[in-house]
Parts: structure tokens; sequence; C-alpha cells
């Protein structure tokens, strides 16, 4: 007898242009022609035993593929007949990752497009900008540089620039928050965006240049309606901007495998406890940010956000969610934090990356808490959470006058005072070689709990520890990262007299770390600021801004 050989899993790479044709039509195909020929990027998923679809993340929907071979029963989240184009650009994405990563799990992939050989004028526009502000400083900029900015967005907005077009609106924001003595002003946040333009151009015009929508964000400028939607809520963030209070509420979709943000934002001092009772839709902030949301009024933008749409015929019920968050799939939740290293690791760096909100937003499932710890002096709250494998990861927060019940209600979950903590959702990275998560929800007993949102309860949180002093590597790159963002504030043009010696005796520091690139390119920023000419200063400025920005994000 001899044994019959399995059949190679079906990809949806398999599907011919022809059957596309049949499915679609000329005039979709047509349309998703156009798209390849700009360019997009695209995640793959391929089917497992645990997740048996396969499906593939676009910028504008996700396409789940219900049926091997049989078009008919494809799945997208967008409302029907509003970019159906999308399945053909999906089957191409799978073409590219079968080709490129054949058997790769989960993967992504640039389709189509053409490497930007020479200067886009939208991107050279912005540049030029950022050469202005680098060189007079947010110090000694007045408002006549709003004409500037708003030409320069014109342009790249004409380009379909959308991740320079929301940096250069992020460097705008900066400059008016210092013109008007706004506490949200960063001169580290101002440096950041500066350098973020120079990474992605250099990014999209070197000779080996990924498709433009890696970086640039070419294709990411629509609004997606989506079909009937099911969200379960992971929690929310509540920050304060001046005068103004803005809640960040995390929307887990499971069908697409993507957390979405839906944002509100109000007047007044109001903190997290008061704005719980915010009516937001049908329901109040606080039953939105811990409840599970079926809706069949969201429209989805390619960052990720999401707005509720009102009318007579929108519908959208908020029920009370019981933390069913084990249901998520797995690009979402975390089991194995051994796992989650790996995935951040394999990340593009931050200053080229797309500007997706919740990108590394996770519902981190917990076996146990090892350890709390509060440190006074910084007002934060530690807590060492270990896996079913025992691996460990530290949960921090920082108390925030918006949200002054924060640190309480964090430490009353962990310590079990509500129920068994099963997880604990934020934003995950690394800091110190270990993994961080900065909270904005947790799960415990048969409910989800929302720090954020929860009063100050009047309690006095004990000292644990003593701040440890800062690693000396991080300490010299951090240090290194605050000279450069003072040349920012400043403006290359008006540096103090004390500037190039406090320049000199970073990168001499550094050099003794052993961080010799990072002290070169200090070194290198310095020479060009004396001897060189102002494009020279603004180019070295970036390498060394830039350099030292990665090695912190990589310390």
């Amino acid at each position: 007898m001899t044994l019959r050989e399995e059949p190679a899993p079906w990809s949806p790479g398999q599907v011919t242009d022809d059957e596309l044709a049949a499915r679609l039509g000329a005039r979709l195909m047509s349309a998703a022609r156009r798209t390849e020929r700009a360019g997009y990027t695209a995640r793959i998923r391929r089917a497992t035993p645990a997740e048996p679809v396969p499906q593939v993340e676009l910028p504008t929907a996700t396409v789940r593929f219900l049926v091997p071979g049989d078009l008919g029963f494809v799945h997208t989240d967008a409302v029907a007949g509003s970019r159906d184009d999308v399945i053909a650009l999906a089957v191409w994405a799978f073409r590219v990752a079968d080709e490129l990563h054949p058997g790769v799990p989960d993967v992504r992939v640039d389709v189509g497009g053409q490497a930007v050989a020479g200067a886009v004028a939208g991107l050279e526009r912005a540049l030029t900008l950022a050469g202005t502000v680098l060189r007079e400083g947010a110090a000694h900029l007045g408002q006549g540089l709003e004409a500037t900015v708003a030409d320069v967005s014109r342009h790249l907005e004409a380009d379909g620039l959308r991740w320079p077009l929301l940096a250069v609106g992020d460097l705008a924001e900066q400059l008016a928050a210092y013109r008007d003595r706004a506490a949200h002003y960063r001169p580290e946040l101002l440096a950041g965006h500066l350098a973020e333009l120079h990474a992605r151009h250099r990014a999209a015009t070197r000779q080996d240049a990924a498709p433009r929508s890696s970086v640039l964000g070419t294709t990411e400028a629509a609004e997606t309606p989506l079909r009937r939607a099911r969200l379960e809520a992971l929690g929310c963030r509540v920050r304060a901007l001046g005068d103004r209070r803005i809640a960040e509420i995390y929307l887990a979709h499971a069908d697409a495998a993507m957390v979405l943000v839906l944002r509100r934002q109000w007047e007044g001092d109001d903190d997290g406890a008061a704005l719980a009772r915010r009516r937001i839709a049908t329901s109040t902030l606080a039953g939105l940010a811990a409840g599970t949301v079926v809706t069949e009024s969201a429209v989805r933008s390619a960052s990720r956000t999401v707005r509720l749409a009102t009318g007579r015929v929108s519908r959208t019920e908020v029920s009370a969610s019981r933390g069913d968050w084990d249901a998520l799939p797995p690009s979402l939740k975390v089991t194995d934090l051994e796992v989650l290293g790996r995935e951040l690791d394999a990340l593009p760096l931050r200053p080229v990356r797309p500007r997706v909100e919740a990108e590394l937003v996770r519902a981190v499932a917990i076996a146990g808490v090892e350890s709390i710890a509060y440190a006074p002096g910084d007002q934060r709250l530690d807590a060492v959470v270990a896996d079913r494998a025992g691996n460990l990861a530290t949960v921090s927060a920082t108390h925030a006058a918006a949200a002054p019940g924060r640190l309480d209600a964090l430490a009353a979950v962990l310590a079990g005072e509500e129920g068994e903590p099963r997880f604990v959702s934020g934003v995950v990275g690394r800091a110190g070689g270990g993994i961080v998560i900065e909270p904005i929800g947790l799960a415990a007993g048969d409910r989800v709990i929302v720090p954020d949102l929860r009063p100050a309860t009047g309690g006095t949180l004990t000292p644990t520890w003593d701040e440890e002093p800062e690693p000396p590597l991080t300490a010299a790159l951090t240090h290194a990262r605050a000279l450069l963002a003072e040349a920012a504030h400043h403006g290359l043009s008006h540096l103090p007299p004390t500037y190039d010696a406090r320049l000199d005796a970073a990168a001499h520091r550094l050099t003794a770390l052993g961080l010799h690139r990072v002290a070169a390119a200090l070194t290198a920023f310095a020479s060009a600021r004396t001897t060189g000419s102002a494009e020279a200063a603004d180019r070295t400025w970036a390498d060394a801004y830039l350099r030292a920005e990665v090695a912190l994000e990589l310390s």
C-alpha cells in the first residue's frame, strides 16, 4: 500500500488574474492596478491550526479567504462595494509573500511600486522647512512660518505622502506649543519630528529604496466604512494637552486582527474619573473603554483611528465586557513574552515605520505578579509580571494629574484586590534589555478595569525601593540626544558659546563607553557646524540625532 502525499497548503496567491477579473470586473481591476503601480505594504498571515483562515492586512482593509480557491467566499471588513479592489491587492500580496518568504506564517511585504530615484517635490519642501526650523530654532521662529507650513502640507497631501504630512503636522503643533508657552512642548519631540523627515527622505530616495508606500504612506489617505463590526475594548488613556483633555479608547477588531483608536477631547480640567461619565455615541467614555461594541457605523482611517458616524440609521450597541481576551487573535494577544521579544526586535526602526495608531498595543496574559514597587521621586509604579513559562515583563505606569487614580487602581488590581488579574493591555516595548508594558487596561475576575478612569482613592503608595541611578550607557545617550535637541530648540544660528565644548565632552563620554559611531556622528556635526555649509550642518545633525535616538531605542 502506498501512502498518498498530502497536498500543499492552498495559498490565495494561486488565484489567477483571469479569476480576479471575472470576480471584480474591469473597473475594479484597473483601480487595483493603479494602487499596485504606486506600491503598497501588506501583512500576510497564513493559515495555521489556531487560525485556519489566511488573511491579508492592507492599509485600507483586512481581507480573509474563507474557502480555498473560491473568491465568492472572501470577507473584507470594508462595507460591501466600497473597496472590493482590495481582493486583488490581497491576492498579489500573497504572491509576493509566496515568492520571497515561502512558509513564513506572519510576514510584511512591499508590493509593486517604483523606488523613488530622485527628489519628491513635496518631501523636498518638507526638508527645506525642517532646515529653516533647525537653523532658527523654536525659540526664534514667529508666526510667519504658518504660511510655509500650510504650503508644505498642501504639497505633501497632493503627492499622497501621508507619513511626512503627519510629521509636519506634529512639528507645527510643537512650534505652536512653544509659541503659546504650552506645557506639552518638548525639545526632544520637536527634534524627533525634524529627524524623522530626514530619515524618511533618505529611506525613500536611496538607490536600493523600498516602494514609497513603506516609508512615505502613499496609499494611506483613504477612510474605510466598516461592515457590522464587533470591537472589544482594551482600555483607555487620558492625557492633558494644555487646557484640553484627550481620551483615547483602544478597541480590538478581532476579525481584522488590529487595534483601532477612538479619540475624543474636551475643554477644561476634568480628570479621568469625571470624564468617564461623558457621553460618546450611545454610551459613556467608561462604558466604551470597558465594553464590547457592536456597530454598523464605524469608519476606519488608514492610520487605524476610528470614528462612529452619527445619524438616524447609524446603530451602535455597547455592553459590558467580561474581559474574555483569550478569544483575541494571536497577533493581538501575547501568551509568550519570549515570542513578543523576538517580534519587537524584528520591527523596522521607529523613524521610518508607518505612523500607525496602536501599532504596539497588545493584551498580555499574566500567570502571576512577582513584585510591585513604587518609586516616589518619579511617581512611578513598576510591577514585574510573568507568563506561563516564567518569562518576565515590567508593567510600568507614571502618575498624571489628568488620571490621578491610575497608580492606585493599577496597584490594587495587580495585588488581587479586584479578582485574579488575567491580562494586562497596553503599549509594549523594550527598555534596558527587557520588555516593558505601559498599561491601559486590565482583565481581572470577570470584568475590564481601566485605571485612567478610576478616581483617586486618597491612599498612599508605600515606597518599596529607592530610585536606581540610570545606567551609564543610557545616561550618556540621553544626554547626547538632549544636546542635539537643544540645537533644534535654540537654532544652529543661535547656540550659546559653551555648546561646542559640551558637545565635545558628550562625544568623549560616548567613546569611552564604546559607542564609537554615535560619538563620531556628534564630532562630524560639530565640525560641519563650524567649517561646513548650512546643508552639511543640517545633514550631520540629522545623522547624529538619528544615531542617538536609535541607540536609545535598542538599548
